[in-house]
C-alpha cells in the first residue's frame, strides 16, 4: 500500500454496514465490562488511569481495524 493509499484510508469517514455497528458495540461492551473490573479491583492511581486510557486506545484501534479494512 502507498503511502498516499494509507493516509486516504486513515483519513477518510468508513460509515458502518453490514454487521459493523454491532461488533463495535460488542467491542464497547466488552472494554466497558473489563474497565470497571479493573476500577473494583486496582487502587486509584496513575497506573490504573494509563491502564483505561490504554484500554480505551484499544476499542479505538479495533473498532478501527474493522471500518478500514472491509
Amino acid at each position: 500500500m502507498t503511502k498516499q493509499e494509507q493516509i486516504e484510508k486513515a483519513f477518510t469517514y468508513h460509515a458502518p454496514k453490514g454487521t459493523q455497528a454491532e461488533r463495535y458495540v460488542a467491542i464497547r461492551n466488552a472494554a466497558k465490562t473489563y474497565a470497571e473490573l479493573l476500577v473494583h479491583l486496582c487502587p486509584e492511581s496513575r497506573e490504573l488511569s494509563l491502564a483505561l486510557t490504554h484500554l480505551e486506545e484499544v476499542v479505538m484501534w479495533s473498532n478501527a481495524s474493522i471500518a478500514r479494512n472491509e
